[in-house]
């Protein structure tokens, strides 16, 4: 990956939870931040050839403009220090307990993202 190309975040764009939260990034990042890809794209993988093998039912992925993969809670904590107000307390997810109880927290989530609420469009079933 060029290190000009902007990280990429690549979430479950048929879950409406996973869209509202990218919904959410998107209003909270300086523009142009991030690239924002469906897990669903075609072509991913040729693409991002270091998703090979990935379960993407664990979480969403950022790569960064290096090409490291970043999972789920990790992600999550990559991609909120860089968002105002939440990089002033992200450093919180550094502590030790509290980043176990994040990925806890992140996994319980993953797991029943599909019954949570957020946006829906039309690929949401009525």
């Amino acid at each position: 990956m060029d290190s000009k190309q902007k990280p990429t975040i690549i979430y479950d764009g048929q879950c409406q939870f996973c869209s509202g939260q990218i919904d959410k990034i998107k209003r909270l990042a300086p523009e142009d931040s991030y690239d924002y890809l469906p897990r669903q794209l075609p072509n991913l993988l040729d693409k991002f050839s270091q998703l090979s093998g990935e379960d993407f039912n664990t979480g969403l992925r950022l790569i960064n403009n290096k090409g490291r993969v970043s999972v789920g809670a990790d992600a999550v904590y990559e991609i909120y220090k860089t968002l105002t107000p939440y990089k002033y307390i992200a450093w919180i997810y550094q502590l030790p307990a509290c980043k176990q109880l994040c990925k806890g927290v992140y996994r319980l989530i993953a797991k029943n993202r599909n019954r949570l609420k957020g946006k829906c469009d039309s690929h949401c079933e009525s």
